[in-house]
């Protein structure tokens, strides 16, 4: 199943919706499901997939994908985002080689989050302000959401514990991000976690180490990766947080980025006033948003 959260032209309520053909049509409208997608993934797989039985086909009158404004599938998490660094070997390669230190592949997976205020609508503008960073970067990444709560999960038991997945740009003020010392502020200014355009459910994606993600910037390829290259995969990364913490439905983690990124890059390149940055990822679908300049 494709799930979205998203608006009608002709109202600013969010709905949960489920994607159908060409058409989204309200959870509500196959009957008691809930208003968001949140409150879905909280009541656990049976209501899910009491949903897949009874949305078959999308009720008369349902509108088209063109005629709605999809969101963030959860506009707002309860918690931070969780966030892998230099979790692709050409990308931590990378990383090493543009601040001049040694590569050195992580022992444990480097942990970061992002605040949940950071979240941004799939094809919403990222709206910056010019005077507080110069030196804002893209990073496509695979989004990962919880479904069953659970702590002290085995690796061969996480996929279980996953909902599904989306797109994720984990957008970066570069210059904060070392001006503070950690990645917190720097990963975390309004708007700069767009996700999206739907989650995927997990029964869709039946590998998630096997993935293509790509970014573009003004329709110019600036990353192409696949995740068969993170260094610690999906199912590792699951375990290793649960065990200490417990990871509740509707958490998100976004699994780190392949190389490609702006920082890296010689000359450097970073994200301008007017451009247009495009993530996308095989089996789940692409975002698009447009940088402005406050």
């Amino acid at each position: 199943m494709r799930l979205v959260t998203f608006q009608s032209n002709s109202t600013n309520e969010p709905k949960a919706g489920i994607v159908l053909g060409d058409r989204v049509a309200a959870l509500t409208a196959f009957g008691p499901f809930p208003e968001t997608l949140l409150e879905l993934i909280r009541q656990g797989p049976a209501q899910c997939q009491r949903l897949r039985q009874a949305a078959a086909v999308a009720p008369a009158g349902s509108p088209h994908l063109e005629d709605v404004t999809l969101l963030a599938p959860i506009p707002r998490p309860t918690k931070n985002i969780i966030c892998l660094g230099l979790n692709y070997l050409a990308h931590a390669d990378e990383s090493a080689r543009a601040t001049g230190a040694e590569v050195e592949l992580p022992e444990y997976p480097i942990i970061f989050t992002k605040a949940p205020t950071s979240v941004n609508d799939p094809y919403a503008d990222i709206i910056f302000d010019p005077k507080l960073t110069e030196k804002l970067d893209w990073e496509v990444e695979l989004g990962v959401i919880v479904g069953i709560t659970g702590k002290g999960v085995s690796p061969e038991r996480a996929l279980e514990h996953v909902f599904g997945y989306t797109v994720i740009n984990d957008v970066s003020a570069r210059d904060l991000q070392r001006r503070h010392s950690q990645f917190f502020l720097g990963k975390s200014l309004d708007g700069a976690c767009p996700m999206g355009p739907w989650i995927v459910t997990a029964d869709e994606i039946p590998d998630p180490q096997n993935l293509k993600l790509r970014t573009y910037v003004n329709d110019v390829m600036k990353q192409n990766g696949s995740t068969a290259d993170q260094i610690f995969s999906v199912a590792e990364t699951i375990s290793v947080l649960s065990r200490g913490m417990t990871l509740e439905a509707g958490d998100v983690i976004a699994t780190g980025t392949p190389e490609g990124v702006g920082f890296a890059r010689i000359p450097p390149e970073y994200l301008r006033d007017g451009d247009v940055v495009t993530c996308e990822i095989e089996g789940i679908g692409r975002i698009q948003n447009r940088v402005v300049a406050a």
